[in-house]
């Protein structure tokens, strides 16, 4: 085991969140030492890991992309690579690369309550431990499994002459080009990949067990690009970007207080777009309403333009077995397949699996409930960084990555040490993700909770978020700043 030397902040994750929360530190806490640690091998996160073909944002660059550092790029909807790259030119352009320490996993973090510091213990690669303090531990791995997506039971699935592959873990020999292509599911990951293979397969099948709310935007943001004709680029990203969160904003609250007509927009949308007699009850009528599961974008209607052209297809149906050749669902229908995809989902997995402990005591997720959305009742100098649901993940990962500068600030000024969130007083409790799809209900069990209330419910909101975390006071009802000092029991110890 192997013992490294102490940093005032450590960063898990150098994907998006994990760079920007370096940036953030680089421009608001120069004084600040830091590591970055990342369990793989590149910058990138999801952006790097995700190499299907079509991978790309739902949410649009000018949100999507840092606030410091502006997309420039004229698409809007960008590609998996176009993002990586942006992320590898910030970490560059602000020295974080440096900074980052791959194939470092989390395992463990251990809070001492007499020292004010965590000792992070870290595997390699190469199976040896690596150890390092640190006085704030913020973790930017996100919610989901690295190694392996979610892939419900499939009947017969040994019987498939074909090959079956999921999106998270796309074979780099795979050549689908004039094959039969079966994608089972209906959310962002299916209807990128649809299109996307369509342009070279004899034909692509979304089976699907109930539709998805899906919308057609531009690729590109006319807006911009027209104000990009008169204005200088420094002043076009904050209008564009406000033009979209706005945008976003207004969507959603409609969808939450007006669905039926939110629903009935949407279908009519949809409508204009497919050929005459397509059976829309069927294949593009979901059962909940807009926003209970995250609404699925297209750019430039891609989706729509494979079927219209006859290279894709919907299916709305259950499967019953694999067969050598296919599927056969529950209709009796005979799906022949060369290629299936499971686009099925993600399994949620909180702080990357790694464990934590406060004096001893290992920290149960599932008792903590968050505060601001960001940090856990009872563990100090943590923060974890968890995007909208609703909106682009960028858009709260600088919220958050900006609020942890003002405290550690705070805490420099004041002469404290420790900040430590408290639970609310009541007992109500609600789920840390409002949505309904999936792989969220899965992992929910797992996961910290919130309050009823703030500072402890997250608004899904990012103007109201923005007053909250950027300009409200860093004291209120909701957290405790002291000096390191003797060990407290907490409510969030299992």
């Amino acid at each position: 085991m192997a013992t490294t030397d102490h940093v005032d902040v450590l960063i898990v994750g150098a994907g998006l969140s994990g760079i920007g929360a370096a940036c953030h530190l680089i421009r608001h806490c120069p004084e600040k030492t830091y590591a970055v640690f990342e369990a793989r091998g590149a910058i990138g996160g999801t952006w790097d890991l995700f190499r299907y073909p079509g991978i790309r944002s739902d949410s649009d660059m000018f949100t999507l992309g840092y606030s410091f550092r502006p997309w420039s790029d004229p698409t809007a909807l960008a590609d998996g690579p176009s993002i990586r790259d942006y992320v590898q030119e910030t970490a560059r352009e602000y020295d974080v690369t440096e900074h980052i320490r791959f194939q470092h996993r989390v395992v463990r973090a251990d809070w001492d309550s007499r020292t004010a510091r965590w000792t992070v213990h870290a595997r390699r690669d190469t199976g040896e431990e690596v150890v390092v303090t640190c006085s704030f531990l913020h973790t930017c791995a996100g919610y989901y499994r690295y190694d392996r997506g979610y892939t419900p039971q499939l009947p017969g699935a040994e019987r498939f002459a074909g090959r079956i592959v999921h999106p998270q873990h796309w074979p780099a020999d795979l050549d689908h080009t004039g094959q039969r292509v079966v994608v089972i599911g209906s959310g962002a990951t299916a209807v990128t990949l649809v299109p996307a293979l369509a342009e070279q397969a004899a034909h692509v099948t979304m089976l699907q067990r109930s539709p998805t709310y899906i919308l057609a935007l531009p690729a590109r943001d006319v807006a911009a690009a027209a104000l990009r004709r008169v204005l200088p680029q420094r002043m076009v990203y904050p209008v564009i970007r406000w033009k979209n969160i706005l945008r976003l904003t207004v969507s959603y609250q409609l969808s939450r207080r007006a669905p039926n007509l939110v629903r009935s927009l949407l279908r009519r949308a949809v409508r204009g777009r497919l050929p005459a007699g397509y059976d829309l009850d069927r294949h593009f009528s979901p059962r909940y309403d807009p926003w209970d599961q995250r609404l699925c974008v297209v750019p430039d209607g891609d989706l729509f333009h494979a079927i219209g052209a006859g290279r894709a297809s919907i299916v709305t149906d259950t499967i019953d077995t694999f067969t050598e050749s296919g599927l056969r669902l529950a209709s009796g229908e005979e799906l022949a397949a060369d290629v299936v995809v499971t686009a099925t989902g993600l399994e949620l997995l909180a702080l990357g699996d790694a464990r934590l402990t406060v004096d001893g005591a290992a920290v149960n997720l599932a008792n903590t409930v968050t505060y601001k959305g960001m940090m856990l009742s009872g563990v100090p100098n943590f923060a974890m960084t968890i995007g909208y649901v609703n909106a682009s993940w960028t858009l709260r990962a600088d919220l958050v990555a900006r609020y942890v500068c003002r405290l550690l600030t705070h805490l420099d000024r004041t002469g404290q040490q420790v900040v430590t969130p408290v639970p609310p007083t009541d007992d109500e409790r609600l789920p840390l993700l409002d949505l309904t799809a999936g792989y969220v209900l899965r992992g929910l069990a797992a996961l910290p909770r919130q309050g009823a209330r703030a500072p402890w419910r997250t608004p899904q909101t990012y103007p109201r978020d923005l007053l909250q975390m950027r300009y409200g006071r860093l004291t209120d009802e909701g957290v405790r700043f002291s000096r390191a000092g003797k060990p407290e029991r907490s409510p969030a110890h299992a």
